[in-house]
């Protein structure tokens, strides 16, 4: 089974686990699998049939996009990781010259 590593903001869904172990030979089915045995994840990751832009999953540290994307092959020791983007934060400010 494929190792999952959940996010923080996801861990409500998997009881507080960091990582759960899931079957499945593709991220697609990963993800399926994910979704049966932790309702909530598919609705906070996808849009339509499409991982949300702003989510980022790798298999063995690669990243799913640049490779078959949801049809990227799982091995049976993968690690597999949900990455959400990071935004916000305080704008720098203004470098101050020297007087």
């Amino acid at each position: 089974m494929a190792i999952v590593f959940v996010p923080t903001p996801l861990r409500k869904l998997t009881q507080g686990q960091s990582k759960v172990e899931v079957p499945g030979q593709t991220v697609r089915e990963v993800l399926e699998n994910l979704e049966r045995t932790y309702p909530g994840f598919h609705e906070r990751l996808f849009e339509g049939e499409d991982i949300k832009r702003f989510i980022n999953l790798f298999v063995d540290g690669q990243e799913i996009r640049t490779q078959a994307g949801l049809d990227t092959a799982v091995g049976e020791n993968s690690e597999v990781s949900i990455i959400p983007a990071m935004a916000g934060g305080l704008a720098e400010a203004e470098p101050r010259l020297p007087k």
